[in-house]
Formats: C-alpha cells, structure tokens, sequence
C-alpha cells in the first residue's frame, strides 16, 4: 500500500499541489483522472520520486522516502515498475534487451537466468517470439506492451503507468487496460495509472481520485463514479453523449 499525507508541491510562486491525502492498496488499479492543470502528472512524478514534495510525506508499506537513505531509496527503486506514456524503449535495443535492461542494471543474476526471465515477461504480455525485434518493427500497441513487460522484470511491488493508453485505438487500449489489472489482482501490485480515459474509469477504476486545482475533488469507484452528482465529476466524464446514455441506464438500472 501506498499512503500519501498532506502532499504540497510548489513551483516558485505558483502552487501546483494543495495537500493531498490518498490511499492506493495493494492488488487494486488506482487511477488518478483530472483535468489539464489539476496537478496529476506533478502529483504522480511526487509519488515515484522524481519530485520532492515541499510538504507532506509519502509512505510504501509504512517506509517514509524523506526519511530513507540513499541505499534504502536505491532498494525502494527496485521494487518499482514503470510505464511511461511514450513507452520509453531504446530504439537501437532489441525487444529481448529492452526487457532485460533492469535485469542488467539491478541483479546480478547469470546469462540464462536474465533469458529465462525476460521469455516469461515477454509470455506474460503475449509477446512470444518477439525478442529480437526493434521497436521500429513492432506496433504502438505491441510497444506499450514491452514496456509492460519491462516494468515487471523485476517483480515490482509497485506500478505506476502514466496515460498508458495514449496514442493507441480503443480496441488496443481495451487490451493494455486488462493486461494491467490481470498483472496487478495476479502479482498482488499495488498498481497507480494517470489516466484521462473514460474507458479506463469505466472498465478497471478499482479506486478513483479526481484532481482539481490540486486538490483532491472526489474520490470513489468505477461505480460510484457512475453514481455522483457532483458537478464537477459529471462536468468531467460525462462530457460525450455516450458516458451520457451510459450514466443514464447506470442510474435508472
């Protein structure tokens, strides 16, 4: 589990995070969703280290990161899996030495052992057969799910994907978004997703939070979501006239 306290970020003058309290658990797709500007990227950059909060402390299993040294940030790193939005392969490594880059990095684990367990990452996300391709040979969608396979070389006890479905078509975002939640209830992850889907609410929204001006507006599930009359949620994800027909049958339902 995750629990974030009172997390406040600023920018010289201009505040980007409010005091935020949150609760991401184990073995649940945790999404946060916001607006351009309501300060999730900042919040989730916060959440994997690459900002240092100004106030406010961020906990995994009870371990505070501000009060960690700089060994035990190391072994918190590790256990650690990350999917950025633009999948982030090195083009010039192939599929197989993409997978097997933190493997390199991180363990000193033998030659077959790295193989055998870059194989069964590459299994794990369908990708048989694919190892000695470029990323220039494979499809976006194939890329996400590399990087996927990449994340969880290290069997991570975190995830954070930031918009893993950017740029991809609905029916490949469908798929990315249940290989996620499959991987997170499988491995017992506790798995943190920035996400301006509606889809990825909609079908693996374990648990919300919704963003406004850095401050945590609403909070909740995929079902409860469907539920509040809040304005500002319903502004947010019931802005097309199909979540429209979709809250409308939720609620009469």
């Amino acid at each position: 589990m995750i629990e974030v306290q009172n997390i406040q970020k600023s920018f010289g003058a201009h505040e980007v995070l409010k005091g935020i309290d949150a609760q991401f658990e184990q073995g649940k797709t945790n999404l946060i969703i916001g607006q351009s500007g309501s300060g999730k990227t900042v919040f989730l950059k916060c959440l994997v280290g690459l900002h240092e909060p100004d106030n406010g402390a961020i906990l995994f299993n009870d371990r505070n990161t501000a009060q960690l040294d700089q060994k035990e940030r190391q072994l918190l790193r590790q256990e650690i899996g990350m999917v950025f939005q633009g999948s982030a392969l090195f083009d010039s490594l192939t599929v197989e030495e993409n997978v097997m880059f933190p493997l390199n990095m991180f363990t000193r684990m033998g030659p077959g052992e790295k193989k055998d367990r870059v194989d069964f990452c590459l299994n794990r996300v369908k990708l048989e057969g694919a190892n000695k391709k470029y990323p220039a040979e494979i499809s976006g969608g194939m890329m996400k799910r590399v990087a996927i396979a990449r994340s969880i070389a290290m069997n991570p006890k975190y995830l954070f994907c930031d918009e893993p479905n950017s740029g991809l078509d609905p029916q490949t975002a469908v798929v990315i978004d249940n290989l996620v939640r499959e991987i997170t209830q499988e491995y017992g992850i506790t798995t943190v997703i920035n996400t301006h889907d509606m889809n990825s609410v909609m079908e693996i929204g374990d648990h919300i939070i919704f963003l406004k001006n850095g401050l945590k507006a609403w909070e909740g599930d995929r079902h409860e979501i469907i539920r509040s009359d809040q304005p500002d949620i319903t502004e947010f994800v019931f802005t097309s006239e199909l979540f429209k027909s979709i809250r409308k049958a939720q609620r009469s339902g």
